[in-house]
């Protein structure tokens, strides 16, 4: 693996930073809307989450079907073909008449859009050595997160001067700009590869062989669940803080830009951490930290003393933790696989987001115009997460004990 300049460096993990960001910038963006558009579609705002369901779906389902025409393909034709799609379902977006409607285009949509997640992921496999990979996917973040501080602000700007229409067709010029970035200044990181079958035997096959691999199957369900917790939030924090703290549009994408920039610290702070502690100790110690934080968000919605100052704080803890446990569970997650890395990252996002859907899902089936719901998921998130992880280590440790046995009985035999 060649050694990649610092400006090259720059550069390229800027455009994967925008990949990976195409995703959230899609639901950050029209959080903000979710009462104009339910106004404008003459349905309810709880219908409106379901729009926001429906692309965690797409996500999903996309990128099982993109990792192995990662594979195949080589990582950037497939990355042309999805992000077109994407901008076609954008603008279908635009022109939805039904929330019904609203809500088969956002699939779609998100169908398109997640290859830049996935890409992204294999692409970091494919450039980075594995020691590195946890550092650069916290800088991943960095990009990441700053759509969570400008696209709610952004968002409500736009629902407010020009209709919450024209947020679609601004996710539209965001592609525009990201598609000659990806053509003058991100490698082809993989070569195209023929042998490689796209039969649904051969695939499930090797999804097959990935997720049985201990280190993978841990940490990638552990992040999947502890990450719901961000998509709960998400899913929950329109009606929470705009219905039962009756705060304005332009005051929630504050507060989400307050919330993420907790986000953003954490995982800078991440980077400067690896180079003391391990990667399962940082995971370790954010795993149970957040559970402490779960339940007290909520216990002050069982109670009844929840308030809106208080809520803010709590969240903008709870989401500090996933700055920890996020980048260093996929840089664990993807590590044993070299030669496979785009249906190893495709079989994670599958996974998270699913999850992600889901858990955001079940805020809106639970609806019961309180707090409940939110923190309720949130904290299941957070407890069911740090199960995951100490049932697993125990796993892991286990087969790695019966590995150390199996080399030393062979090491025996071939002395003999």
């Amino acid at each position: 693996m060649n050694p990649i300049k610092k400006q090259s460096q720059f550069y390229l993990i800027l455009i994967l930073g925008l990949l990976s960001a195409i995703g959230p910038l899609s639901i950050d963006m029209y959080l903000p809307a979710f009462p104009s558009i339910a106004k404008g579609l003459h349905t309810t705002v709880s219908s409106v989450m379901l729009s926001l369901s429906s692309f965690f779906v797409g996500i999903s389902v996309g990128q099982l079907l993109y990792g192995p025409l990662l594979e195949r393909y080589g990582r950037k034709t497939p990355l042309y073909f999805g992000l077109g799609l994407y901008a076609i379902s954008s603008f279908a977006c635009t022109t939805a008449m039904s929330v019904e409607t609203l809500i088969v285009f956002r699939f779609f949509q998100a169908l398109g859009g997640c290859v830049g997640m996935v890409a992204s992921r294999a692409m970091v496999r494919d450039l980075f050595e594995v020691k590195d990979n946890a550092k650069v996917f916290s800088t991943l973040m960095l990009v990441v997160a700053v759509s969570p501080i400008i696209a709610p602000t952004l968002g409500g700007f736009i629902t407010t001067y020009f209709g919450w229409r024209y947020i679609f067709g601004m996710l539209i010029v965001v592609i525009a700009l990201i598609i000659p970035g990806i053509y003058f200044l991100l490698p082809e990181s993989k070569k195209p590869d023929p042998n490689f079958s796209l039969k649904p035997k051969a695939i499930l096959s090797g999804f097959a062989t990935i997720v049985k691999h201990p280190q993978f199957g841990v940490y990638t369900f552990t992040g999947a669940v502890a990450y719901a917790g961000l998509y709960a939030y998400i899913s929950g924090s329109p009606y929470v803080f705009m219905e039962v703290f009756k705060v304005t549009e332009q005051h929630y994408g504050w507060i989400f830009a307050i919330v993420a920039a907790g986000l953003i610290s954490a995982s800078q702070l991440n980077s400067v951490l690896l180079k003391k502690y391990k990667s399962e100790q940082i995971i370790k110690g954010a795993l149970s930290f957040q559970g402490v934080i779960g339940i007290l968000l909520v216990s002050s919605s069982l109670f009844g003393f929840s308030e809106l100052y208080s809520t803010i704080a709590l969240v903008f803890l709870f989401l500090c933790c996933q700055g920890f446990i996020f980048p260093n569970a996929s840089a664990l997650s993807m590590a044993p696989f070299g030669h496979n890395a785009g249906n190893a990252s495709a079989l994670m996002g599958f996974i998270q987001m699913s999850v992600g859907a889901f858990m955001s899902a079940m805020v809106s089936v639970l609806h019961n115009e309180t707090t409940l719901p939110m923190t309720g998921v949130m904290a299941f998130c957070s407890l069911t997460a740090s199960l995951i992880y100490a049932i697993g280590k125990k796993v892991i440790v286990q087969e790695a004990s019966v590995e150390l046995v199996e080399e030393e009985e062979v090491e025996m035999m071939n002395t003999l």
